[in-house]
């Protein structure tokens, strides 16, 4: 490892040209401002860091609210036994080899080990992400959950929740949200679930779960995703009576769109269309789903006690002679405990961080009608963004329009807009080069006019001498 990191600082060295911060110290009430302040210290925040440091953009900090080594699902609440992201598939590296997957792995475990491993497990790619970090020293405080975004003197005012709740104010010109997954909204579970049962009787797929509690237990999961194929396998490991996974689908998603996704056109340039085929791209993937790889399906399908239940959608729940009876087209069927898969929800307003301006931001559904028979009320409530991941105000007359311009949405919401950005391994790196991009040319343009003036004052001499050297 420490040959690797040699590698990589030789490397970084190698491609230097140009890195050199060059933006324009600011201050406010005599504190630093930060020119970007990176929410989400996980694989898009890691990604978005390294990107603007590339481009010579170095006053930046990240801040994620988990402890150190937690950041993201992978040891947290991720339940797969191995990335579901094909090996080969690079991200956070940037296209700078030494910090690939495979070199780190190789140097880790030996190059035979990566020939013959099949996927990256989910630990392997945690320890991966906390090496990037460390060698590439990108700068991050953890357990510093973003609570507030306010717009002041023409910058970002960001109010931490640290540990213990002591609050802490830290002024940014521009700001990064890399929340992930639920960064556009919020974990969802129905209210016929919520509203009815106690929540010791459920969990969502996101939650942590004390699966050897669930020992001899009666298992419901509802859902047709990985993650719930993945809770559904844990709870078989962790010795359940039975595992039922019901679906609303009349058949379990076969075909993964991301794989297609995958080549250079469409992860460079989906944002480039005209809204109509935007919106016609992600129909269709937002149609066919992701579903379970072959190896987590066939994770619960080697348990005799486990079936799946297409065309069964859950209409309602009761608690009933100390078990849960759950009501389905096809009958009733009673559990000990219900797993909720059911994804997320897409809506700002569950962000506590948007919450001052969720209501002025426009969404798809209000610059874009689409079609009658492409209607889609998922597609619509994702927030139509700027060809440079901003928000954009529902009334372009909006006075707090230049905050939404300060704030970049790389999170899972920005697929309409952007297509596989920043929650995604498949399309980080493209994601990351145009939005680092678009950053760093935002800064320049504001202060156009002081890197003039730096040019006006420039007087360093390079010819210094105009007789010839004196022959020894």
């Amino acid at each position: 490892m420490e040959q690797l990191n040699r590698r990589v600082r030789d490397d970084l060295a190698k491609i230097q040209f140009a890195s050199g911060n060059w933006c324009i110290p600011h201050t406010h009430d005599g504190k630093n401002v930060l020119d970007v302040a990176i929410i989400g210290g996980g694989q898009g925040g890691l990604a978005t860091c390294f990107g603007l440091r590339r481009r010579g953009i170095t006053n930046t900090c990240i801040f994620d609210m988990a402890p150190k080594g937690a950041e993201g699902p992978w040891i947290t609440f991720a339940r797969m036994l191995t990335l579901r992201t094909p090996k080969h598939v690079t991200g956070p590296d940037l296209g700078i080899p030494s910090l690939t997957p495979q070199s780190w792995y190789e140097a880790r475990y030996g190059v035979e080990a990566w020939r013959t491993l099949d996927k990256i497990s989910r630990q392997d790619w945690q320890d991966y992400l906390d090496w990037l970090r460390d060698v590439l020293e990108l700068p991050v405080k953890n357990e510093h959950r973003l609570a507030d975004i306010a717009w002041e003197d023409g910058l970002l005012r960001l109010t931490f929740a640290g540990a213990g709740g002591a609050e802490h104010v830290v002024w940014a010109r521009r700001v990064v949200l890399a929340t992930g997954i639920e960064g556009g909204g919020a974990w969802h579970v129905p209210d016929f679930v919520t509203k009815v049962l106690p929540k010791s009787r459920y969990a969502h797929t996101c939650e942590q779960i004390d699966f050897e509690a669930l020992r001899g237990k009666r298992i419901g999961v509802l859902g047709a995703g990985a993650s719930a194929f993945d809770n559904a396998a844990t709870a078989l490991e962790h010795g359940a009576a039975s595992v039922d996974l019901c679906l609303r689908r009349k058949q379990i998603p076969t075909v993964n769109p991301y794989r297609w996704m995958e080549n250079a056109g469409f992860l460079s340039y989906l944002s480039d269309l005209p809204d109509i085929l935007r919106w016609r791209f992600m129909h269709k993937i937002y149609d066919l789903n992701q579903p379970p790889p072959q190896d987590t399906f066939w994770r619960c399908r080697k348990h005799p006690n486990f079936a799946y239940h297409p065309g069964t959608p859950w209409q309602s729940v009761r608690e009933e002679n100390g078990a849960v009876v759950v009501t389905t087209p096809q009958g009733e069927m009673v559990f000990d405990f219900l797993i909720i898969g059911t994804g997320f929800v897409i809506d700002l307003a569950q962000r506590p961080e948007l919450a001052r301006v969720a209501n002025r931001i426009a969404l798809w559904k209000d610059r874009f009608a689409p079609p009658a028979e492409e209607q889609s009320t998922l597609l619509g409530s994702h927030p139509y963004l700027s060809p440079a991941f901003q928000f954009q105000p529902l009334d372009k007359a909006d006075p707090l329009a230049p905050m939404l311009a300060c704030i970049y949405n790389f999170t899972f919401s920005a697929m309409p807009s952007m297509g596989l950005s920043g929650a995604s391994i498949s399309g980080m790196r493209f994601g990351v080069e145009k939005l680092t991009t678009c950053i760093g040319r935002s800064l320049f343009v504001q202060d156009g006019a002081l890197h003039l003036q730096s040019l006006l004052d420039y007087n360093v001499d390079e010819l210094i001498s105009f007789d010839p050297p004196q022959q020894a």
